[in-house]
Protein backbone atom coordinates (compact mmCIF):
# COMPACT_ATOMS: atom_id res chain seq x y z
CA UNK A 1 0.00 0.00 0.00
CA UNK A 2 3.04 2.21 -0.54
CA UNK A 3 2.87 4.72 2.18
CA UNK A 4 -0.38 4.05 3.26
CA UNK A 5 0.74 1.24 5.56
CA UNK A 6 -1.28 -2.47 6.05
CA UNK A 7 -4.90 -2.32 5.33
CA UNK A 8 -5.12 -3.57 8.59
CA UNK A 9 -4.06 -0.66 10.16
CA UNK A 10 -4.72 2.16 7.94
CA UNK A 11 -6.63 5.30 10.17
CA UNK A 12 -9.57 7.22 8.49
CA UNK A 13 -7.59 10.04 7.81
CA UNK A 14 -5.29 7.20 5.40
CA UNK A 15 -8.79 5.54 4.25
CA UNK A 16 -9.91 9.31 3.30
CA UNK A 17 -6.77 10.47 1.53
CA UNK A 18 -6.60 7.35 -0.40
CA UNK A 19 -10.08 7.52 -1.22
CA UNK A 20 -9.49 11.55 -3.05
CA UNK A 21 -6.55 10.29 -4.44
CA UNK A 22 -8.88 7.66 -6.56
CA UNK A 23 -10.97 10.30 -7.94
CA UNK A 24 -14.46 11.03 -8.25
CA UNK A 25 -16.66 8.00 -6.90
CA UNK A 26 -19.92 7.65 -8.00
CA UNK A 27 -20.88 5.00 -5.43
CA UNK A 28 -21.19 5.74 -2.31
CA UNK A 29 -19.55 2.86 -0.37
CA UNK A 30 -18.44 3.18 3.29
CA UNK A 31 -15.04 2.32 3.68
CA UNK A 32 -14.99 1.90 7.74
CA UNK A 33 -16.42 4.65 8.32
CA UNK A 34 -15.61 6.74 5.63
CA UNK A 35 -18.06 7.22 3.15
CA UNK A 36 -16.92 7.85 -0.62
CA UNK A 37 -19.60 9.78 -2.00
CA UNK A 38 -21.56 11.65 0.36
CA UNK A 39 -22.70 14.22 -1.46
CA UNK A 40 -24.46 12.17 -4.42
CA UNK A 41 -26.96 13.64 -6.28
CA UNK A 42 -28.88 10.31 -5.66
CA UNK A 43 -28.35 9.94 -1.90
CA UNK A 44 -26.94 7.12 -0.10
CA UNK A 45 -26.63 5.28 -3.45
CA UNK A 46 -26.68 2.31 -4.57
CA UNK A 47 -26.98 1.56 -1.21
CA UNK A 48 -30.62 2.82 -0.58
CA UNK A 49 -31.34 1.23 -4.52
CA UNK A 50 -29.83 -2.61 -3.07
CA UNK A 51 -32.20 -1.87 0.09
CA UNK A 52 -35.39 -1.85 -1.91
CA UNK A 53 -34.25 -5.79 -3.69
CA UNK A 54 -31.72 -7.26 -1.58
CA UNK A 55 -34.13 -9.68 0.15
CA UNK A 56 -34.98 -10.94 -3.57
CA UNK A 57 -31.22 -12.29 -3.99
CA UNK A 58 -30.11 -15.36 -2.56
CA UNK A 59 -28.52 -14.48 1.15
CA UNK A 60 -25.96 -17.24 0.60
CA UNK A 61 -23.86 -17.73 -2.41
CA UNK A 62 -21.75 -20.19 -1.53
CA UNK A 63 -20.81 -22.45 -4.23
CA UNK A 64 -22.25 -20.03 -6.90
CA UNK A 65 -20.35 -17.50 -9.42
CA UNK A 66 -21.30 -13.79 -10.13
CA UNK A 67 -19.95 -11.53 -12.99
CA UNK A 68 -20.95 -7.84 -12.57
CA UNK A 69 -20.74 -5.85 -15.42
CA UNK A 70 -20.13 -2.39 -15.20
CA UNK A 71 -18.84 -2.55 -11.65
CA UNK A 72 -17.97 0.75 -11.21
CA UNK A 73 -16.61 1.01 -7.83
CA UNK A 74 -17.56 -2.80 -6.81
CA UNK A 75 -20.38 -2.06 -4.79
CA UNK A 76 -22.63 -5.28 -5.77
CA UNK A 77 -19.59 -7.30 -6.22
CA UNK A 78 -18.49 -6.83 -2.80
CA UNK A 79 -22.10 -7.37 -1.69
CA UNK A 80 -22.24 -10.76 -3.50
CA UNK A 81 -18.56 -11.74 -2.31
CA UNK A 82 -20.14 -10.48 1.79
CA UNK A 83 -23.27 -13.40 0.74
CA UNK A 84 -20.22 -16.11 -0.02
CA UNK A 85 -20.22 -15.97 -3.55
CA UNK A 86 -17.37 -18.48 -4.69
CA UNK A 87 -16.09 -16.30 -7.21
CA UNK A 88 -17.24 -12.56 -7.86
CA UNK A 89 -15.73 -11.33 -11.47
CA UNK A 90 -16.42 -7.29 -11.72
CA UNK A 91 -15.77 -6.18 -14.90
CA UNK A 92 -15.54 -2.32 -16.76
CA UNK A 93 -13.75 -0.50 -18.95
CA UNK A 94 -12.90 2.59 -16.83
CA UNK A 95 -9.51 2.35 -15.32
CA UNK A 96 -10.63 4.97 -12.58
CA UNK A 97 -13.35 2.90 -11.02
CA UNK A 98 -11.15 -0.26 -11.36
CA UNK A 99 -8.74 1.01 -9.21
CA UNK A 100 -11.78 2.01 -6.55
CA UNK A 101 -13.00 -1.16 -6.61
CA UNK A 102 -9.75 -2.82 -5.98
CA UNK A 103 -9.45 -0.40 -3.46
CA UNK A 104 -12.69 -0.83 -1.71
CA UNK A 105 -12.89 -4.71 -2.02
CA UNK A 106 -9.44 -4.90 -0.32
CA UNK A 107 -10.48 -2.45 2.44
CA UNK A 108 -13.24 -4.50 3.33
CA UNK A 109 -11.55 -7.76 3.23
CA UNK A 110 -13.15 -9.48 0.46
CA UNK A 111 -11.41 -11.41 -2.50
CA UNK A 112 -13.35 -9.91 -5.89
CA UNK A 113 -11.28 -9.86 -8.99
CA UNK A 114 -11.47 -7.24 -11.50
CA UNK A 115 -10.77 -6.69 -14.93
CA UNK A 116 -10.94 -3.64 -17.67
CA UNK A 117 -13.56 -5.29 -20.33
CA UNK A 118 -16.38 -4.50 -22.26
CA UNK A 119 -19.69 -5.98 -22.06
CA UNK A 120 -19.48 -6.55 -25.87
CA UNK A 121 -16.26 -8.46 -25.17
CA UNK A 122 -17.62 -10.84 -22.11
CA UNK A 123 -17.25 -14.10 -25.19
CA UNK A 124 -13.56 -14.05 -24.32
CA UNK A 125 -14.37 -15.28 -20.49
CA UNK A 126 -15.05 -18.32 -22.05
CA UNK A 127 -17.12 -18.70 -19.00
CA UNK A 128 -20.85 -18.87 -17.81
CA UNK A 129 -21.68 -17.40 -14.42
CA UNK A 130 -24.00 -18.87 -11.92
CA UNK A 131 -25.28 -15.10 -11.50
CA UNK A 132 -24.79 -12.16 -14.28
CA UNK A 133 -25.32 -8.31 -12.83
CA UNK A 134 -25.96 -5.68 -15.27
CA UNK A 135 -26.93 -2.40 -12.99
CA UNK A 136 -26.98 0.62 -14.79
CA UNK A 137 -25.62 -0.07 -18.06
CA UNK A 138 -27.95 -0.67 -20.57
CA UNK A 139 -28.59 2.93 -20.92
CA UNK A 140 -25.12 3.95 -21.44
CA UNK A 141 -24.78 1.60 -24.26
CA UNK A 142 -25.07 2.70 -28.11
CA UNK A 143 -25.94 -0.66 -28.89
CA UNK A 144 -28.23 -2.10 -25.97
CA UNK A 145 -30.20 -5.33 -27.36
CA UNK A 146 -26.65 -6.88 -28.93
CA UNK A 147 -25.20 -5.98 -25.67
CA UNK A 148 -27.91 -8.19 -23.86
CA UNK A 149 -27.81 -10.66 -26.58
CA UNK A 150 -24.03 -11.17 -25.80
CA UNK A 151 -24.74 -11.63 -22.46
CA UNK A 152 -27.02 -14.14 -23.05
CA UNK A 153 -24.93 -16.04 -25.37
CA UNK A 154 -21.83 -16.14 -23.71
CA UNK A 155 -21.96 -15.67 -19.76
CA UNK A 156 -25.48 -15.87 -18.07
CA UNK A 157 -26.21 -19.23 -16.63
CA UNK A 158 -28.82 -19.10 -14.46
CA UNK A 159 -29.67 -15.30 -13.46
CA UNK A 160 -29.57 -12.39 -15.09
CA UNK A 161 -30.59 -9.07 -12.50
CA UNK A 162 -30.58 -5.95 -14.54
CA UNK A 163 -31.15 -2.56 -13.53
CA UNK A 164 -31.86 0.66 -15.85
CA UNK A 165 -33.11 4.06 -15.64
CA UNK A 166 -36.64 4.32 -17.00
CA UNK A 167 -38.38 7.47 -18.77
CA UNK A 168 -41.94 7.46 -20.12
CA UNK A 169 -44.97 5.68 -18.84
CA UNK A 170 -44.93 2.60 -16.42
CA UNK A 171 -47.31 0.93 -18.39
CA UNK A 172 -46.56 -2.47 -20.59
CA UNK A 173 -49.21 -3.28 -22.88
CA UNK A 174 -50.50 -6.85 -24.18
CA UNK A 175 -49.20 -7.09 -27.53
CA UNK A 176 -50.53 -9.61 -30.35
CA UNK A 177 -48.04 -11.21 -31.86
CA UNK A 178 -48.16 -10.17 -35.07
CA UNK A 179 -50.09 -6.67 -37.07
CA UNK A 180 -51.07 -5.81 -40.04
CA UNK A 181 -48.68 -3.24 -41.91
CA UNK A 182 -52.10 -0.99 -41.87
CA UNK A 183 -52.26 -0.83 -38.31
CA UNK A 184 -50.61 1.65 -36.29
CA UNK A 185 -52.75 2.83 -33.42
CA UNK A 186 -50.73 0.81 -31.11
CA UNK A 187 -47.65 2.74 -31.61
CA UNK A 188 -49.03 5.70 -30.45
CA UNK A 189 -49.76 3.87 -26.93
CA UNK A 190 -48.04 4.95 -23.85
CA UNK A 191 -47.64 1.34 -22.96
CA UNK A 192 -45.69 0.31 -26.35
CA UNK A 193 -41.92 -0.58 -26.25
CA UNK A 194 -40.20 2.73 -26.82
CA UNK A 195 -36.84 3.85 -26.69
CA UNK A 196 -35.72 7.41 -26.28
CA UNK A 197 -32.23 8.20 -27.72
CA UNK A 198 -30.27 11.28 -26.56
CA UNK A 199 -28.53 13.03 -29.56
CA UNK A 200 -26.78 15.24 -27.02
CA UNK A 201 -26.55 14.51 -23.05
CA UNK A 202 -29.29 13.86 -20.24
CA UNK A 203 -28.32 14.94 -16.88
CA UNK A 204 -24.99 16.36 -18.21
CA UNK A 205 -24.04 12.92 -19.25
CA UNK A 206 -23.21 12.15 -22.70
CA UNK A 207 -23.13 8.49 -22.46
CA UNK A 208 -26.98 8.68 -21.78
CA UNK A 209 -27.58 6.99 -24.85
CA UNK A 210 -30.90 5.09 -25.04
CA UNK A 211 -33.79 5.26 -22.18
CA UNK A 212 -36.42 2.76 -22.34
CA UNK A 213 -40.08 2.51 -20.64
CA UNK A 214 -40.73 0.02 -18.52
CA UNK A 215 -42.60 -1.99 -21.66
CA UNK A 216 -39.60 -1.62 -23.52
CA UNK A 217 -36.87 -3.35 -20.63
CA UNK A 218 -39.04 -6.25 -20.68
CA UNK A 219 -39.56 -6.55 -24.22
CA UNK A 220 -35.95 -6.73 -24.63
CA UNK A 221 -35.25 -9.15 -21.98
CA UNK A 222 -37.50 -11.51 -24.00
CA UNK A 223 -36.03 -10.66 -27.29
CA UNK A 224 -33.21 -12.04 -26.00
CA UNK A 225 -34.02 -14.32 -24.26
CA UNK A 226 -34.68 -14.21 -20.89
CA UNK A 227 -37.39 -15.28 -18.71
CA UNK A 228 -38.80 -12.47 -16.42
CA UNK A 229 -38.77 -13.79 -12.68
CA UNK A 230 -40.11 -10.32 -11.06
CA UNK A 231 -39.59 -6.74 -11.30
CA UNK A 232 -37.94 -6.13 -7.58
CA UNK A 233 -38.05 -2.89 -7.81
CA UNK A 234 -39.03 -0.40 -10.09
CA UNK A 235 -35.97 -0.47 -12.17
CA UNK A 236 -34.90 -3.88 -11.32
CA UNK A 237 -35.59 -7.13 -13.04
CA UNK A 238 -34.41 -10.50 -12.00
CA UNK A 239 -34.76 -13.09 -15.25
CA UNK A 240 -33.93 -16.46 -15.64
CA UNK A 241 -31.53 -17.86 -19.15
CA UNK A 242 -34.11 -19.04 -21.60
CA UNK A 243 -34.58 -19.39 -25.44
CA UNK A 244 -34.79 -16.86 -27.59
CA UNK A 245 -38.08 -16.43 -29.51
CA UNK A 246 -36.29 -16.72 -32.49
CA UNK A 247 -33.73 -19.60 -31.63
CA UNK A 248 -30.11 -19.86 -30.00
CA UNK A 249 -27.71 -18.03 -31.52
CA UNK A 250 -29.77 -15.82 -33.99
CA UNK A 251 -29.10 -12.13 -33.09
CA UNK A 252 -30.73 -10.65 -36.93
CA UNK A 253 -32.32 -13.11 -38.48
CA UNK A 254 -32.38 -13.16 -42.62
CA UNK A 255 -35.95 -11.86 -43.46
CA UNK A 256 -38.07 -11.68 -46.63
CA UNK A 257 -40.28 -8.80 -48.24
CA UNK A 258 -38.91 -5.50 -49.01
CA UNK A 259 -35.86 -3.82 -48.84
Amino acid sequence: MDDLGTLETLSQEQIQRRVAELGEWFHNMDLKGVKTAPQHFLGDYPAVKWRRFADRIPADLHGRSVLDIGCNAGFYSIEMKRRGAERVLGIDSDERYLAQGRFAADVCGVDVEFRNLSVYNVGALGERFDIVLFMGVLYHLRHPLLALDIIHEHVAGDLLVLQSMQRGSDQADQLQEDYDFWQTEMFDSPGFPKMHFVEHKYADDWTNWWIPNRACVEAMLRSAGFDILERSEQEVFICRRGTPPYGPGVVYPARGGSR
